[in-house]
Parts: structure tokens; sequence; C-alpha cells
């Protein structure tokens, strides 16, 4: 995705100067910014054009950011969210992003790392405003198959599997090295870039969804295995195709 004025995001933040203030940042990275003070406008916005990215602080009038982002979640075209939050507690952070959101900054954020997570969001989400691919990579493991073209997962069953951005990405990583120990490190690094900090804790969230959504339990993990003090590993077999 070209990330320049043809880049539309919206900022959805009800304090004046907060609002006004990381518009001109963005605008001045080359990005089209729609102000938003509250859900009211931002579905105004979503109504009227396309959005790329959604800047959702959590503390709103009206509709609070968590009850924002998981109808958004639920919407039949998903906009990537980054969730804005001035509370210190790790909670608030984790529910957005079990409710939906692809990333979370807490305030008081640095311009440059705000800047940064918006483009990192952007590159990994990307393939949401194109058109399916009608080639591409398949996977196959446990009865399970991932169409990474269309970023279909389908389930044994034959049930689809909503995923984000994040986990798609992801579960993608773990196919692409199955039974293999992998490092946070590692995945933060294939999923994120650079643009992860040292204590990032998203992998694990992210992975807790994933275990979820294909019903790995828990506690006696046959899929998705937690190495003590090495990281993870995808246990299944993976048959590839493309």
């Amino acid at each position: 995705m070209p990330q320049g004025s043809n880049t539309l995001i919206a900022l959805v933040e009800d304090d004046e100067h907060i609002r006004d203030l990381v518009a001109e940042l963005l605008e001045q990275e080359g990005f089209e910014v729609a102000p938003c003070r509250d859900a009211n406008e931002l579905d105004r916005v979503i109504t009227r054009r396309r959005v790329d990215l959604i800047l959702l602080d959590l503390m709103l009038p009206g509709e609070d950011g968590l009850s924002i982002c998981r109808r958004l979640h639920g919407a039949p075209v998903r906009v990537p969210v980054i969730m804005i939050t001035a509370k210190g507690d790790d909670i608030d952070r984790i529910l957005g992003l079990e409710i939906g959101a692809d990333d979370y900054l807490p305030k008081p954020f640095n311009p440059r790392e705000l800047v940064a997570r918006v483009r990192a969001v952007l590159r990994r989400t990307r393939e949401a405003h194109r058109p399916a691919a009608t080639a591409g990579r398949w996977y196959r493991f446990a009865g399970w198959s991932l169409d990474a073209g269309s970023r279909e997962l389908t389930a044994p069953d034959g049930e689809p599997v909503e995923l984000t951005g994040g986990e798609f990405d992801l579960l993608v990583a773990l196919l692409d090295h199955p039974q293999r120990v992998l490092t946070r490190d590692q995945l933060l690094d294939w999923t994120r870039g650079r643009d992860s900090g040292p204590f990032d804790r998203t992998i694990d969230v992210q992975l807790s969804r994933l275990r979820r959504k294909l019903g790995d339990d828990v506690k006696t993990p046959t899929m998705f295995r937690t190495i003590r003090g090495g990281g993870y590993l995808f246990a299944p077999a993976v048959e590839r195709v493309g």
C-alpha cells in the first residue's frame, strides 16, 4: 500500500489539542487524516470514504474505544486499528488486542514511535485493500487449510475462521517454520519488524487468540507448544502448495 497522500487515516480523539497535534504530525509524513471527535464522526467518515487505518483512543465520550473496536471487527470490510490508551493497566491493552485491534500505543507516546507503528500496521495489512489473489500459497495442517492469497482459514469441518491481520501474519510465520522452536524475538521480527519493543507482548496475546480459534487446548496444547526458555513450536506437519 503506498504510504502517502492516498492513504487515509481516521484519527478518533476527543482531546482537540492532541487531535490537532497528531493530525499535523501524520500529514507531515504524507498521510491524509480525517480527524474525528467520537464514534458518530468516525461512522460518517467510513460511510463516505475507504479508510486504510484507524487510530482509536480508548477513552471517548459516548461509545468508548473498546466498543467501537469490537463493532468494527465484526464489519464486512475490516479496517486495521491501532488503539491509543492513557491507561497504564495492561488489561485494557490486552482486551483491545483480544477484540481485534492490530496494535496499541500508550500515552504519552513518542511521535516517531507513532509514525513507525502506523507504517508497520499498514505494511502488515496492505493486502486487505487489494483484490483477493486467484492463486498463491496454500497450507494444510491437522485437517485445517489456509489460503494465503485470500487469507481464508478453513476448519476441518469446512467452517471459515476469521483472523486479524496480526493473527494471520503470526500463523504464516509458524506455518513457514513447522516443528521448529522459534523465539519470541524471531516472531516479533517477522511479524512486526523493527517497530517492536523489547517488552512487546503482542506475540503472546495473538498466540493465545490463535489457540482459542483453532481449538488448541491451553493446558495440553498439541498444535502451538510453548517451549520453556525458548519460545514457541508449531507441532503439526504442514503441507505447503505454491
